[in-house]
């Protein structure tokens, strides 16, 4: 189990990115998965995306140190949920690699893969207080940070119908190849998050994790 990533994540919480390298038969083998589950993973075509469903809830169990596995389950509005556990929880995966989050605080992650045709829909999520921040030299990263923390966003909110440049705001501030750090704001009628933004670039990917600036439950 190729773990490249578990560390702290404003603690309390916890993050981790998996290299996934393991066969469908192994990691079935290695995770005992609840009725709603087992379910799920037989609705999805493709060995590919049915290896990283199974990595990502083996990565999460493995970041609770937990003896027994909780359940991850999904609510009404596909906002994932672990049982037995008052931490909020999210979960995303690319070609090959799998991610996970856990806060008690709502929280999102996200990782995608660097790829130049993002540039074709930059004005459907890119807004101009954000454009202003892009820079020739890390516009194409700066682009998917962007993308990967309004993801990040929407999975901490929970709910459906958020439009990506309407309703979050990235901002990195001055940006620089050291940057690793930003903040972000979600408002959409009433509801209003503010997130510390926390992320890691590789060579050809990116993962963002988000985690709402409010009191941590004890």
């Amino acid at each position: 189990m190729p773990v490249l990533l578990h560390e702290d994540f404003h603690a309390p919480g916890k993050c981790g990115l998996w290299h996934i390298t393991e066969t469908e038969e192994w990691l079935r083998e290695n995770i005992s998965l609840s009725p709603i589950e087992t379910e799920a993973i037989e609705r999805i075509k493709g060995k590919d995306r049915r290896r990283e469903f199974l990595a990502a809830r083996i990565l999460l169990h493995h970041m609770s140190g937990r003896s027994k596995r909780g359940e991850l389950f999904k609510d009404d509005a596909g906002k994932p949920h672990l049982r037995d556990s008052i931490f909020h929880v999210s979960i995303s995966h690319t070609e090959n690699y799998a991610a996970a989050i856990a806060h008690p605080n709502p929280c999102g992650i996200d990782v995608q893969r660097i790829v130049p045709r993002i540039r074709r829909i930059t004005g459907k999520f890119v807004g101009l207080g954000e454009r202003i921040q892009l820079t020739p030299e890390f516009e194409l990263l700066q682009l998917h940070l962007i993308w990967s923390a309004k993801e990040a966003m929407y999975k901490a909110f929970g709910r459906r119908q958020l439009d990506f440049k309407d309703h979050l705001f990235v901002d990195f501030g001055p940006f620089t190849a050291k940057t690793t750090k930003g903040t972000a704001f979600l408002k959409k009628g009433k509801a209003e998050m503010l997130f510390d933004l926390d992320f890691m670039a590789f060579d050809d990917f990116v993962m963002v994790g988000c985690v709402e600036r409010v009191q941590a439950l004890l």
